[in-house]
């Protein structure tokens, strides 16, 4: 028999004890580890804030998802926010398109290359790779 376990996100400190303010909507953000990442998760709006290739490693944990635990309609809100300085060395961030899932933008820092999404938007991007992982498993049976 199969036993499928939901993970469960961990919640942990930093050594200095300081935590980064929400660039959107000022709130302290909480350290969040799943599978030995840790990212920034707000306390209120629940965006994520990913240190430099820290959202693409994540991405790759089965049931890393599980870190947005976010409402989408408060994303979509919050989304409309772009006005923001990176909450880790307060540079002007600029918008971007997500290349997997046009759909998605995002907020990158073009200093220290962290990333910031909206509650939301980290599961629509593991949705796409798997529906995109699964299209390709398919690409061989289709009708030319």
């Amino acid at each position: 028999m199969l036993r499928l376990m939901k993970p469960i996100a961990t919640y942990a400190e930093t050594s200095t004890g300081a935590t980064l303010q929400c660039p959107k909507c000022q709130a302290p953000m909480e350290l969040v580890t799943y599978e030995g990442i840790t990212i920034d998760r707000c306390t209120q709006c629940r965006g994520m804030w990913f240190d430099a290739n820290e959202q693409k490693s994540l991405k790759e944990h089965k049931g890393s998802e599980s870190v947005d635990i976010g409402d989408p309609q408060v994303g979509r809100k919050m989304d409309k926010i772009t006005d923001i300085s990176c909450p880790r060395c307060g540079v002007a961030m600029i918008r971007m398109v997500h290349v997997d899932q046009q759909s998605t933008d995002y907020e990158a820092c073009p200093s220290c290359y962290g990333i910031f999404l909206d509650a939301g938007e980290f599961r629509n991007l593991k949705d796409c790779s798997m529906s995109e992982y699964l299209a390709g498993l398919l690409e061989p049976y289709k009708k030319k």
